[in-house]
């Protein structure tokens, strides 16, 4: 019978499906209510994937040496829910199995972060009727004890789903067969692409940068664990809104968290000290608490925005960034720099104001006009230029197919420079390197600064577009100040320009005061003692910041790229 019970076993495993690339050594867990078929299905989907099975249940009852039932008669729901943790830590901490957990194992928040941490959760969700007719084929039900079935079940559905929401993956169950579920299950998994995820390490201040296709649909299982407080109220503008806040709203509703929302006009007008007011006016109206979340839903402006006032409302709000845009994907959403701009300049105004988590949806990029798309792409470049050649080279070589919406190519992107400045954020938090450190994410910005103030912080000159043209005017200054090689000036603007961006101040319509530009630059956050700080380079990702530039040499190299005096 051994024999047999063996021959069986390395049959299964031999006829197994091979193990899907999203598991990663990480075991499967069902979950869901009573009735869903956790066991029937988990032991088919393990014999599937050449896995051991596990039932928690029973796991709990061989410990104890008594039955469920027993165990709730004698000891209680609370007692029987803590040696439940217990088991499913045990068995998580082995190597990977296929276990199916009690309906209420899910409820447990410790319960949740073990299963986070070391497996991909699979809710199985029933229809109410579904489910009644599958619990009454039993009757040892310790919660249907002496009550009537289909209320009861509605009451847990009503409690338990928004935390099973929180599962990796959601599986729809019918009247079918088990097998035909498992295959369901079985065909998620090898489809199913878990986001890549980024930690920005800050001690307590510590989060994580999530990267990968439709996390919006899915916001509600990754922010619910994050946020302190099941209510939230989502900034946008109206762009987004159209696109995007309804989604948001519908999954943040999955998992309970209550949502209010405030809409700005989209722009940078928006990212003003009066928007401020009133966006902090219309949160102390809606009676947020400390323990409410800001949810910024958009591209820099509106993170900018909502951050600052997430920083300053009742002396500090929990904050959630979902960029849309790739520049606020790849630079403002990572760092706690939040702040608005005034008439005497940008970003003038602000704080530091690190969020929770950071989900960046590359799908909200398949939405934006082409020219956005190439003003974000600008900050990935700029990763390369500061400290990444290997960057840069990539950037060459992948442009056109990235910028023509490669989806694979998009996350790419986005890891490597968002790493990048993960790194340079984790070692200097607040920008207080004098020689280094988080100044050097600033490189062309001193020029970029100047020119948006100049043409108005409207759209007739975008972020991007501007530091596209302040990394070359930065590279040839550093060419023309002897420390960098002349070549890789022209090859920063070569291929600036072959992305379509404006690689030199000639290529934009209009013509500028190079005394005009540089009394722009004197009014920027980086002036130290009445001094221009410069972002320089030694060559293509070797970036250094400089107090020594001769104001004489910036306005001889703005006028020779056609700038009047």
């Amino acid at each position: 019978m051994l024999a047999f019970a063996t021959m069986t076993r390395n049959s299964a495993l031999r006829d197994a499906q091979p193990l899907p690339a999203a598991l990663d050594g990480r075991s499967i867990v069902l979950t869901g209510l009573m009735g869903a078929g956790k066991t029937l299905i988990g032991r088919r989907l393990a014999a599937r994937l050449g896995l051991p099975f596990r039932d928690a249940d029973t796991e709990i009852e061989a410990a104890a040496g008594s039955t469920i039932p027993e165990l709730f008669e004698r000891y209680g729901e609370r007692a029987f829910r803590d040696g439940e943790r217990r088991v499913v830590r045990r068995v998580l901490a082995g190597d990977p199995v296929v276990l199916a957990t009690g309906g209420g194992a899910f409820l447990d928040p410790e319960t949740r972060r073990t299963v986070r941490d070391a497996a991909v959760s699979v809710w199985l969700r029933c229809s109410l009727e579904t489910l009644v007719r599958r619990v009454a084929l039993r009757n040892n039900r310790p919660l249907l004890a002496g009550g009537d079935a289909a209320e009861i079940l509605e009451r847990l559905m009503r409690a338990r789903h928004p935390l099973y929401a929180e599962s990796d993956i959601t599986v729809d169950c019918g009247e079918e067969s088990p097998d035909v579920t498992t295959g369901r299950v079985l065909a998620t998994l090898l489809t199913w692409r878990p986001p890549r995820r980024l930690a920005v390490a800050l001690g307590d201040k510590s989060y994580d940068v999530l990267v990968g296709s439709d996390l919006i649909s899915h916001a509600g299982a990754m922010l619910a664990p994050v946020l302190p407080q099941k209510r939230a109220v989502i900034v946008t503008d109206e762009t987004v809104a159209a696109l995007h806040l309804a989604t948001l709203r519908a999954a943040l509703a999955e998992t309970a968290v209550e949502t209010a929302d405030i809409v700005v006009p989209a722009g940078e007008r928006s990212k003003s000290l009066e928007s401020y007011a009133a966006v902090v006016d219309r949160l102390l109206e809606l009676r947020v608490e400390r323990r409410t979340a800001m949810i910024a839903l958009g591209g820099g402006v509106v993170g900018d925005l909502a951050g600052f006032a997430a920083a300053t409302t009742l002396r500090g709000l929990p904050f959630v960034q979902i960029p849309t845009t790739l520049l606020a994907q790849v630079d403002s959403s990572v760092g706690g720099k939040v702040g608005v701009n005034t008439a005497r300049g940008k970003n003038l105004v602000g704080a530091f104001h690190q969020p929770r988590i950071v989900l960046a949806d590359v799908g909200t990029l398949a939405t934006l006009p082409q020219r956005e798309l190439r003003a974000g792409y600008a900050e990935v470049v700029k990763a390369g230029l500061i400290g990444d050649a290997g960057l840069f080279a990539w950037c060459e070589d992948h442009a056109a197919s990235l910028l023509r919406g490669d989806r694979e190519l998009e996350i790419e992107a986005i890891l490597r420079a968002t790493a990048f400045k993960t790194q340079v954020v984790g070692e200097d938090e607040r920008e207080e390197k004098p020689d280094g450190g988080r100044a050097l994410l600033n490189l062309g910005h001193t020029f970029a600064h100047a020119l948006e103030r100049e043409t108005g912080y409207g759209d007739a000159l975008l972020h991007g577009e501007a530091v596209a043209i302040g990394l070359g005017l930065a590279f040839q200054l550093s060419a023309r100040l002897g420390v960098s090689p002349e070549e890789d000036a022209a090859r920063v603007i070569d291929h600036i320009a072959d992305v379509g961006l404006p690689a030199k101040l000639a290529m934009l319509d209009r013509r500028f005061s190079a005394a005009s530009l540089v009394q722009h630059m004197r009014g920027d956050k980086k002036v130290r003692d009445s001094t221009l700080t410069f972002v320089l380079v030694r060559g293509i990702g070797h970036a250094y910041t400089s107090r020594e530039v001769p104001v004489g040499a910036v306005i001889d190299l703005l006028r020779r790229e056609g700038c009047t005096a």
